[in-house]
């Protein structure tokens, strides 16, 4: 029997990371990789480098490419060479047309962004969810589940609107063990970490003069270290920090988790990097409600996340397997009843 076929849909170097992760508890599976894609007007879109701000194209693409040839896994770009029977996504904001005949399993990455009036512009008027960001993850109920970080997520995409039964409270790959990021080689600790957001870069407004000011002030006579947003104009986001808190250190690569590890308090706007300094116990600063950040947390199961999220894959797939022997099981006992009033009635005709 030819083995089942299962699609990951990646996005960012996080998204991807994290359907690497799952992939690894199904490898008794044929399993395939493809960075984020869609059809339509905004593939159009995209093809014209339009949209290389978003994970449709841009370095966030070539970060995937790159990660997945690296990590030697096989690549089937926007899932056109086969027909799969289980996808798994990082985002439903758009759902591409060719998965829609196959299981599909939305894995939450980190936060959503803020509900602000696009949000319920779209909600209301039904317009496209990416005009809304990451404030309508959950809400295309296109597929079978949702697997999420914590029951205060649960609650949160209730609230939203997403159906309870699709919902599983899994964790998240990345944020599901962050005691270990304790265990990095970072040359400093017991500083004030601002990581940043790519706020401007998405078309959203921030004040970046009065964040650093904020973040200076925090600091006090503390060590300011600033680590910058991949998707980041680095110029710019450079001489704007040397400028208005000359003297901090300013970092464009590196791991961000272990920067938080050792750090004293953390500094964010809209970042999922917020729950690595609250699980850690980190002292934070949010454009969010840090007490209602708490409730929402991602689960610390000991990294144990990536394999309650492949099973609830797996699950899918022998129900699946079920319900395709139950039809052909009825489709076959129609045959024979059929074939045995046929042969009946053969039989009465040649008695005649």
């Amino acid at each position: 029997m030819a083995k089942e076929k299962l699609l990951f849909i990646c996005g960012s170097i996080n998204q991807t990371k994290m359907m690497h992760k799952i992939s690894m508890h199904l490898n008794d599976y044929e399993c395939y990789f493809t960075p984020y894609y869609s059809d339509g007007f905004t593939k159009f879109l995209s093809n014209t480098n339009f949209l290389d701000f978003s994970i449709l194209g841009g370095q966030f693409r070539e970060r995937t490419l790159n990660y997945l040839t690296e990590n030697n896994l096989k690549i089937d770009a926007e899932g056109k060479q086969r027909k799969y029977d289980l996808v798994y996504t990082c985002s439903d904001l758009i759902i591409p047309k060719n998965i829609l005949d196959s299981k599909i399993i939305l894995v939450q990455e980190g936060m959503t962004d803020p509900e602000n009036l696009m949000y319920h512009l779209v909600k209301r008027l039904k317009l496209p969810r990416y005009l809304a960001s990451t404030s309508t993850t959950g809400l295309s109920d296109a597929y079978d589940k949702f697997c999420v970080a914590s029951q205060g997520y649960k609650d949160f995409f209730i609230k939203k609107g997403v159906a309870p039964h699709k919902i599983e409270i899994t964790g998240i790959p990345n944020f599901d063990n962050c005691k270990e990021y304790y265990n990095n080689d970072f040359p400093f600790k017991d500083y004030v970490l601002f990581a940043t957001s790519d706020s401007r870069e998405t078309f959203k407004y921030e004040n970046r003069k009065r964040n650093i000011e904020f973040a200076k002030k925090i600091a006090g006579k503390k060590q300011l270290i600033f680590k910058l947003h991949p998707n980041e104009k680095f110029q710019r986001a450079t001489q704007e920090i040397n400028k208005y808190a000359p003297g901090s250190i300013i970092y464009t690569e590196g791991n961000t988790e272990h920067m938080i590890a050792n750090c004293d308090t953390l500094i964010t706007r809209y970042s999922s990097v917020v729950y690595v300094g609250l699980a850690l116990g980190k002292k934070v600063y949010s454009e969010f409600n840090v007490e209602e950040l708490k409730k929402l947390v991602p689960i610390q199961n000991n990294g144990i996340s990536a394999l309650n999220i492949s099973e609830i894959g797996r699950d899918l797939l022998i129900r699946q397997s079920k319900t395709k022997i139950y039809k052909l099981n009825k489709e076959l006992k129609l045959s024979t009843r059929i074939f045995r009033k046929y042969k009946s009635s053969r039989n009465y005709q040649k008695a005649e």
